[in-house]
């Protein structure tokens, strides 16, 4: 298994380009459970190798992240609350760590820091994936979300590439401790299927 595990990261470490940050970003926006510290991190571990533009890593993935966030608010604008709560009701929505007291957090957090919320929700974890929820609910102005979404999703994808970079400039000791990281990677995969299963069975 860890042997597979390492053939994974080899083919997403040659595989990874701006469209595909752009689309996992979108997913990471968008209602998908998929962390965004998956996608910049090793996109800018390129970079610093000089195989890719950090500035283009960091300016792709915000526009991946506010196009998945478009989806979630265009989704609420139309849909309503009703549905949406009812939505989050279903087992499909617990599949995706979707529940009526997270979207309830999620709307609180809007109610309670208004337009700015867009901008604050993006770098506050078990937030960041719903808030465009309640922007839509409440009909936001669109060019309010955009620009409080951009700012957001640019400061915590400038933050990932920092991080990025920094490891790049650790790789002999990353290389060392080599084996010990790949443990660690499968056990943490494990317990979130593991997780997610528990989650989206659980009454």
């Amino acid at each position: 298994m860890l042997e597979a595990l390492h053939s994974v990261i080899d083919w997403y470490m040659l595989n990874i380009s701006y469209l595909t940050i752009f689309i996992l970003m979108a997913i990471e926006g968008s209602f998908i459970p998929f962390p965004s510290e998956v996608v910049i991190p090793p996109a800018a571990w390129k970079a610093a190798q000089g195989e890719m533009n950090i500035f283009l890593v960091v300016i792709v993935g915000t526009l991946g992240a506010l196009a998945g966030s478009l989806i979630n608010y265009y989704l609420s604008y139309f849909l309503g609350r009703k549905i949406v709560y009812a939505f989050a009701e279903t087992k499909v929505a617990r599949i995706l760590l979707i529940t009526p007291e997270k979207v309830g957090q999620a709307e609180s957090y809007f109610v309670k820091h208004g337009k700015s919320s867009t901008f604050i929700g993006r770098l506050v974890p078990g937030v960041r994936q719903l808030i465009s929820i309640p922007a839509g609910l409440a009909k936001m102005p669109m060019k309010d979300f955009l620009l409080y979404t951009i700012l957001g999703a640019g400061i915590w994808n400038i933050i990932l590439a920092a991080l990025g970079y920094f490891l790049y400039s650790q790789k002999e000791l990353l290389e060392l401790y080599y084996h010990e990281l790949s443990y660690a990677m499968l056990a943490l995969g494990v317990i979130f299927v593991g997780y997610l299963i528990f989650k989206g069975t659980r009454k």
